[in-house]
């Protein structure tokens, strides 16, 4: 594992070529890649043909105007996308799951979604008065809900917070088609495709990079953080927007996000 380099030292650098040789390397790494991509082409294809878990049409999620059954929430539109948002009730802004917040501030345009008959929506674990009072202080558009204890069994069915769930509606019935969760929800954040693109990479200290790269954060929640609070609160709160979500911490501990 490397370290920052110390404050005054230049950061190692790739070494300098010609443009031919460059070109060389990078057409010889774009093999890999497109390889690499045909591969995810197959595991789409593969995933396209698992079977199906039927779900509760009529289970009930809280929404702004209160109970909505799941069946509603896609809208009419044949299938749905949702991601579960842990909660940690009673907790300020600060301390909310930065991990929840990193994917979720990245979901923004639905449109394109939309045009192929998809819904999306996160499924909060909190209430929704307190949850939807953060979404509004990130700035979020999107539908927002907030899944009541006697829901979380037929919807999370012994998981836990912050899966990543396709669902196919078909007439009035609603069935489950996949489900992720860990690094299977990178693909909800394009900061992390495009950092991998850079010369420093993520800056995690399991990457493997060359000896001397910045290599600055963990994988248990301090990538996603930046002065004690979710990186992309600070934004918001620069530009004035009210963290305030009628709680008070009942102590410092930061609570551990998966």
């Amino acid at each position: 594992m490397t370290e920052t380099p110390a404050a005054g030292r230049p950061l190692p650098r790739p070494p300098v070529a010609d443009r031919r040789t460059w070109q060389k390397q990078i057409d010889e790494l774009r093999a890999k890649e497109k390889a690499h991509a045909r591969a995810g082409d197959a595991l789409a294809a593969e995933r396209r043909r698992l079977p199906m878990v039927e779900v509760d049409p009529r289970t009930p999620l809280i929404g702004a105007d209160g109970p909505v059954p799941l069946i509603d929430i896609f809208g009419g539109r044949s299938q749905l996308i949702a991601y579960f948002q842990m909660w940690h009730t009673g907790e300020p802004a600060a301390k909310q799951c930065m991990g929840c917040t990193f994917s979720t501030s990245h979901i923004n345009e639905l449109s394109y979604l939309h045009s192929r008959d998809v819904g999306y929506a996160t499924f909060c674990q909190g209430p929704y008065e307190e949850s939807s009072r953060y979404r509004d202080f990130m700035g979020w558009t999107i539908p927002w809900y907030s899944v009541p204890q006697d829901a979380v069994d037929r919807l999370v069915a012994d998981r836990y917070f912050g899966i990543l769930v396709t669902y196919l509606r078909d007439d009035d019935k609603v069935y489950e088609t996949y489900w992720t969760t860990g690094r299977g929800n990178e693909l909800m954040a394009p900061s992390y495709g495009l950092l991998d693109l850079t010369v420093y990479g993520r800056q995690e200290f399991w990457e493997d990079s060359p000896e001397g790269w910045p290599q600055r954060w963990d994988t248990r929640g301090d990538q996603f953080l930046l002065d004690g609070r979710p990186t992309a609160q600070w934004s918001r709160i620069r530009a004035g927007y009210d963290d305030d979500l009628g709680t008070s911490s009942g102590d410092d501990h930061q609570p551990h996000c998966h």
